[in-house]
């Protein structure tokens, strides 16, 4: 993924929570007890403008979405030979081994 920005050509990403799972086993055999550790809604929709992390958007979710969206605001897209219907779309979870959430990138031309 090509790291040459032209902004006056980069696509807006439009990034939705789509489902959270909980590992609830995995969280009382190796997680120290931790409050808020995710406060996205299900349903909640960031905008990526040229390509850059949104606010309020997890940090360690934009970590494991960057390069697609960073991708698709380039007007790159069909992900490893058509895994998605949409070209122009992703779905994302965050690197959360204990409730990671899903999310779905998509191009807004």
């Amino acid at each position: 993924m090509n790291d040459q920005r032209d902004n006056k050509t980069l696509k807006s990403v439009r990034i939705t929570a789509m489902r959270q799972t909980v590992y609830r086993d995995l969280m009382e055999q190796f997680e120290n007890p931790i409050e808020h550790a995710c406060d996205i809604a299900m349903g909640q929709v960031f905008i990526s403008v040229d390509g850059k992390c949104p606010d309020g958007l997890c940090e360690s979710a934009w970590e494991s979405m960057k390069p697609f969206v960073e991708a698709l605001a380039r007007g790159e897209g069909n992900f490893f030979d058509g895994w998605m219907q949409n070209p122009h779309s992703a779905m994302i979870s965050c690197n959360d081994g204990f409730r990671p959430v899903s999310f779905y990138l998509e191009t807004i031309f």
